[in-house]
């Protein structure tokens, strides 16, 4: 099983890409650091489950989406830039 910090931030990487926000935009938002919110998707920190559940609340999803590992939520940086090229 992968590190579950690895997945909740895989997932945040995923959803924040699919509210077509950017690391900036997010952490403005939401009021985090920049470093902090690039440690969370890179996986190196421990996140307690208030600010997971808090996170889910306000981006309007189930807790789920933010704990379970699918696979099919994995983003890499390839196809990031290339969905950014299109939208240029």
């Amino acid at each position: 099983m992968q590190d579950i910090k690895k997945i909740i931030g895989n997932n945040l990487r995923y959803i924040r890409y699919q509210h077509n926000m950017s690391q900036e935009k997010f952490y403005e938002q939401f009021n985090l650091s920049p470093k902090y919110l690039a440690c969370i998707e890179r996986g190196e920190v421990n996140i307690s489950v208030e600010f997971l559940a808090n996170l889910a609340i306000a981006l309007n999803v189930p807790i789920t989406d933010l704990i379970l590992d699918d696979k099919s939520k994995m983003i890499n940086k390839k196809r990031v830039d290339q969905k950014r090229n299109l939208v240029s």
